[in-house]
């Protein structure tokens, strides 16, 4: 029989991921069409189908969640928005509480409680089992943003005494009530934590072997009291599926699954930028959920903030306007001047933001990062500068801009030919001024971009409440200081030529 070519076999189109919809699914309920619910449940994410009904009413959820099993439903209900979840809990009875509560795990119950007024999260205590509130209260009490806050209870612990046979016998009966199986937690006859075993190095064992004999001894862990951007560094640097948290006494109190670690790593990172735009961080809190007042008042802070330092501004400029009105032409290259401190000392603090924040270097490589630093920065400046002195020169040739008479009106001393000795002595040296004066704004931004998240970072404060704002205004402050100061050596001497 000939053998086809697998090159001419026909191939089939996967089918595409089912969607789900508010509408669908709100008509569906309507129909009160129970089994096509539950074939949602089954053939799609439940992250998706949580999207969709969060804006469903109590009374539709209600039934969605007596119509399907709580085995699937426990993922979903931990998936609804906050507020979805304190109508539901308001709206269900004790019994189907008692259903929805101990299949989730008990983290995930804690993180819902913990938001949650207090009459709300009392009936959701109430609702589960001695040992599920035992491990939620556990959890609650330790301080928020830590390895213990954000740690589960559920997970496999076995001696190291056991056997490979008998370990697998132990995984088959007690892993489904545990967060992962894929890594085996181990602990001595004292109750030490001692390492852990992969599931594909135990199921590849001798059967005689211990789990002491095959468990990995360079094992990562964390303490209870371990900042949680912290365990998301953890994560990435070793590529870890679950990390054990351990309490004062080395023994595991709980671990801290990929899951949730990826989540950590996503608030941590939205904080951070929050933090760079002068915004008060939102904690995890949707930008739609958000009222507009509540988003105003995590903006106004940091705005009246610079509001007041931009007196500094101020000040300089008051100090040289008998410069600015004895040369008029100054104040039109200002605002170019301003913006590229602001922008080249902003892309060096989030280079500075993020290296602190993956562990890159540290406080203790100041001296490393600023001379690198020091370096692009004048590398930098001379190119920006060099481009900069023929664009200002092309501005002033054309006419885009021009020196002004006493009476305000242009001086046409250019007449459209460059090749005179009035517009290299003047357009040349307002063009020159101008683009050194960038140049050196540069250097100066890039050096504060470097000194000011490094500093914060050594006195144990987070990098990132060095805002790229907050050093657009100190940059601004330099570049007047360094223009006016130039046109005060470079120009003044020749105004009279004017």
């Amino acid at each position: 029989m000939p053998t086809e070519n697998p090159s001419n076999l026909e191939v089939k189109a996967q089918p595409s991921k089912p969607r789900i919809t508010t509408k669908k699914l709100a008509a569906l309920v309507s129909k009160k069409d129970g089994k096509a619910i539950q074939k949602i449940f089954i053939k799609v994410p439940d992250i998706d189908i949580a999207e969709a009904a969060n804006t469903l009413t109590p009374t539709e959820l209600i039934f969605i969640f007596r119509c399907v099993e709580s085995k699937y439903t426990a993922e979903f209900f931990d998936e609804l928005d906050q507020d979805a979840k304190e109508n539901l809990v308001k709206a269900m009875t004790d019994k189907e509480l008692v259903q929805i509560v101990n299949q989730q795990a008990a983290d995930d119950v804690a993180d819902t409680v913990g938001e949650m007024p207090a009459n709300l999260a009392q009936k959701v205590l109430q609702a589960a089992d001695k040992t599920m509130r035992k491990d939620i209260n556990t959890l609650l009490n330790y301080k928020e943003n830590t390895a213990g806050s954000i740690m589960t209870t559920e997970y496999l612990e076995l001696l190291d005494t056991l056997n490979v046979d008998e370990a697998i016998d132990t995984a088959r009966s007690r892993g489904r009530e545990a967060e992962t199986i894929y890594t085996i937690f181990v602990r001595d006859i004292q109750r030490q934590f001692v390492g852990t075993v992969d599931l594909d190095d135990l199921i590849f064992a001798k059967k005689d072997q211990t789990l002491h004999d095959i468990m990995n001894l360079d094992v990562v862990s964390c303490s209870t009291a371990t900042d949680q951007e912290e365990v998301g560094q953890m994560f990435r640097r070793y590529d870890l599926n679950a990390l054990a948290v351990l309490n004062d006494d080395n023994r595991l109190v709980g671990i801290i699954t990929i899951d949730d670690a990826v989540d950590v790593m996503t608030q941590e990172a939205t904080e951070d930028i929050e933090k760079m735009g002068a915004i008060t961080p939102t904690r995890g809190e949707s930008y739609l959920k958000t009222s507009a007042t509540k988003m105003a008042f995590k903006c106004v802070p940091w705005l009246v903030i610079l509001l007041v330092m931009g007196t500094l501004s101020s000040l300089v400029l008051s100090q040289f306007d008998d410069k600015i009105a004895a040369i008029p032409i100054l104040a039109s290259f200002l605002p170019v001047l301003m913006d590229g401190g602001g922008n080249s000392g902003g892309q060096t603090t989030t280079l500075m933001v993020r290296g602190l924040a993956l562990k890159e270097f540290g406080p203790k490589n100041f001296g490393k990062v600023l001379w690198k630093e020091f370096r692009t920065a004048l590398l930098t400046g001379l190119i920006v500068g060099a481009f900069a002195f023929i664009w200002f020169m092309m501005e002033q040739y054309t006419g885009i801009v021009t020196w002004k008479s006493d009476a305000g009106n242009p001086i046409n001393i250019f007449a459209g030919n460059c090749w005179t000795w009035d517009f290299f002595q003047i357009a040349g040296l307002t063009s020159l001024v101008t683009a050194a004066s960038l140049g050196l704004t540069i250097l100066v931004a890039k050096v504060i971009a470097v000194c000011l998240p490094l500093g914060v970072a050594a006195m144990k404060k987070d990098p990132a409440l060095m805002s790229e704002p907050l050093l657009t205004t100190v940059a601004d402050v330099a570049a007047l200081l360094i223009y006016f100061g130039l046109a005060e050596l470079w120009i003044m001497p020749v105004i009279n030529l004017v």
